[in-house]
């Protein structure tokens, strides 16, 4: 018999790794054991706290709540994340630049710059501007971080009480966040921005450091920012000077500069002082005693007459000082180009407009650039308000072009063989599956340039650039006249859908009126220090015009341009006697009008629309934009010698165009009322016409009353 062979003997590291599983497994188990044994005792503790009925919906309404409102965060946040980009920068930094501007004659203007060097700490100021402030503006400044739930509420309430607005419910923290970072443009959007800016301008600064900086950067009217400069200005002196009676007159600034500035309004610059004497007794800051004197002796202001500041065109030419000024050479006297007639007339022409027409047409801004023959900037208006917005929606805003667009696509075609007699189908057309129509839907057939332009016809430019251009040298050409606006390149860029300055529509306009050269637009002539020294001079120090259209498409264009008012979209824009030309447009919607013309002497561009987007009623810019832009011409051709528009002979109307297109008019109008007489029903029927002749007859024929006997005489019997 064979005995079995004996089992081998296990090593020491098999024994271990065994020990290890077996750990493992047991450790593994345990913890799965008392896993299970703890959810168990958790799922029979919890069943204590389960709610029925009324009580489990109240928990479900509020857990959708929290839901929401954790998504609302998250939505609120992605929409703030571009506001907090501009805090990247150096947003404290406004430059050391001290410039004085004066305009064309040699008359100071306005300055930039130095108030920013004149700060006074709040340390130093008197504690009654302190409260002023606090009293109208916000209250409970330093009790708030940011945001003021409570002075909110009370706002909305007293607002809905008055059924008007009232009150405001922006704390300084978010004045200053919308000063800094932000517009006025009134959206849901803005708003958010400005509520995470303050939560962070909270985080970063004290609260003396926000109010500094409120007080320093605020518009306080009369081309003034900051409260410093606003006592030098108002009452030449500092504001560590100032009384209390003047110290309310500055505090009701905030609110409404412009209205309240007093040296254009002294009256209401009282009242709104007075109203801030009463915030500080409601307050609790000052009792009624001690605001009395101030009550009984309003401030009086130094005399300074009412000639507004030009402070749109101020901005913009302390953007120009900054990019032509040597380093080092930061106090200085500006000469700019500024005209300070033309820009009154300009002003009263959008102003009179808009008081006269803006609720039927249902639109509530515009902007305005007068660009003199020799490229001198003469007039910006940015906007209605400088006090209500400083933003400058001449230089700034982006607005689409439609169809005062086409004159660089035309242009291109010009320079590609084609002339304003060149014959081209005006009917459908499809580019892709972009289908654009004219407006009305008509269909043009076949016409000419020159009908194609004044008539503004859409599928002309589009069959140009589709069939015979292309797209890269229209966008060539606009950027080329000196479109400084980024063009979008896509192919409906033709008929105006990129976004472009009325800066840039005047200075590409004024290439026609400049003979087809481009580089003499400037707002600054010299630039001299506080010594004399002549530190910049355009005529030596800028760089030539040169020309970007030839003489002969120069021509073409000139000629098809001075049609459109004569007998295309732009007849309100014609000046006696005076030969113009131009370009209307209007955008999708009628969010945005457009005219942009000029003369022998002058380019003008001029859009109305609204800052929301919002569209107008059916404002086209054959209306109201050319009514403004022919109000302002007026103006600025009395007592100037008459300029020929180069490639047009004469200054003065060609009467035999004029005439041809009188009688064109008067054949269209002729044409109408017959359409229209042929339609229009007969408003009585021939039998009620029959019955109203007897009546007639009976009442010739009725024997005649004799007169009542006078009262007197009743009397007297």
């Amino acid at each position: 018999m064979v005995s079995p062979e004996p089992r081998k003997r296990r090593g020491p590291i098999a024994s271990r790794l065994l020990a290890l599983d077996a750990w493992i497994d047991s450790s593994l188990y345990e913890i799965g054991f008392k896993a299970r044994q703890f959810w168990e005792a958790a799922t029979i503790f919890s069943r204590r706290f389960r709610l029925k009925g009324w009580r489990r919906g109240i928990i479900e309404i509020l857990s959708e709540g929290f839901t929401l409102g954790a998504g609302g965060i998250v939505v609120m946040l992605a929409l703030a994340i571009p506001a907090f980009q501009d805090t990247a920068g150096d947003w404290r930094a406004q430059g050391d630049f001290a410039v004085t501007f004066l305009d064309r004659y040699g008359n100071e203007i306005g300055q930039r710059g130095i108030i920013q060097r004149d700060s006074v700490p709040v340390d130093e100021m008197p504690d009654h501007v302190i409260k002023a402030v606090l009293a109208t503006e916000d209250r409970r400044f330093f009790d708030h971080y940011g945001i003021d739930v409570l002075g909110l509420s009370r706002a909305i309430f007293e607002n809905v009480r008055a059924n008007s607005v009232v009150q405001g419910g922006s704390s300084i923290t978010q004045q200053l966040a919308k000063n800094l970072f932000l517009t006025n443009e009134r959206t849901f959007e803005r708003k958010i921005k400005e509520a995470f800016l303050s939560l962070w301008l909270e985080a970063n600064l004290s609260k003396k450091e926000i109010l500094q900086l409120y007080l320093d950067r605020a518009y306080m009217g009369g081309g003034t920012f900051g409260i410093e400069a606003a006592a030098d200005f108002y009452f030449g002196k500092s504001v560590k000077d100032l009384n209390l009676a003047e110290a309310a007159m500055l505090a009701g600034l905030f609110k409404a500069p412009t209205k309240y500035a007093p040296h254009i309004n002294l009256p209401a610059a009282r009242a709104r002082a007075n109203v801030v004497l009463s915030n500080l007794v409601d307050s609790g800051f000052m009792t009624e005693g001690q605001v009395l004197q101030a009550r009984l002796h309003p401030a009086d202001v130094v005399d300074r007459g009412e000639q507004k500041s030009p402070d749109y065109f101020l901005d913009w030419a302390f953007d120009e000082v900054k990019k032509i000024a040597k380093p080092g050479q930061h106090s200085l006297v500006a000469h700019t180009t500024f005209d300070a007639n033309i820009q009154k007339a300009a002003e009263e022409s959008v102003e009179f407009h808009l008081r006269q027409f803006g609720k039927e047409y249902n639109v509530t801004e515009g902007a305005v650039v007068v660009i003199e023959t020799n490229g001198a900037v003469r007039a910006i208006v940015g906007g209605r308000d400088y006090g209500a917005s400083q933003f400058n929606r001449a230089t700034k805003a982006l607005r689409q072009t439609g169809s005062s667009f086409k004159p660089y696509v035309y242009a291109t075609a010009m320079e590609h063989g084609f002339t304003p007699n060149s014959v081209i189908s005006g009917g459908p057309i499809s580019w892709g599956n972009w289908s654009p129509h004219n407006y009305g839907g008509e269909s043009a057939g076949n016409i000419t340039l020159l009908m194609a332009m004044a008539k503004s016809i859409n599928t002309v430019p589009v069959r140009l650039a589709k069939d015979h251009l292309g797209i890269g040298p229209i966008k060539a050409m606009a950027e080329s006249f000196g479109v400084e606006s980024p063009l979008e390149g896509h192919k409906t860029m033709v008929l105006g859908t990129s976004g472009m300055t009325v800066m840039d529509q005047a200075t590409g306009y004024s290439v026609f009126a400049q003979n087809g050269f481009v580089g003499s637009r400037h707002g600054i002539t010299q630039l001299v220090t506080r010594t004399g020294d002549v530190v910049y001079d355009w005529t030596k120090d800028a760089p030539p015009p040169h020309r970007v259209l030839s003489e002969q498409a120069l021509k073409s264009m000139n000629t098809m341009l001075t049609a459109v008012p004569v007998m295309g979209t732009a007849r309100r824009a014609q000046i006696p006697n005076i030969v113009v030309a131009g370009k209307t447009g209007t955008t999708q919607s009628y969010r945005d009008a457009w005219f942009v013309g000029f003369t022998g002497n002058y380019t003008a561009a001029v859009w109305l629309g609204n800052d929301d987007f919002t569209p107008t009623k059916n404002m086209t810019g054959g209306s109201l934009p050319a009514m403004v832009w022919q109000r302002l011409m007026v103006y600025a051709h009395q007592n100037i010698d008459l300029k020929p528009i180069p490639g047009i002979d004469k200054p003065f109307v060609d009467e035999q165009i004029a005439a041809k297109a009188a009688d064109a008019q008067k054949k269209s109008e002729e044409q109408a009322a017959a359409e229209a007489a042929a339609e229009r029903p007969p408003v009585l029927s021939s039998r009620t016409t029959q019955t109203l002749r007897d009546m007639t007859q009976l009442f010739q024929s009725a024997p005649k009353l004799d007169a009542p006997t006078p009262p007197e005489t009743l009397s007297a019997l």
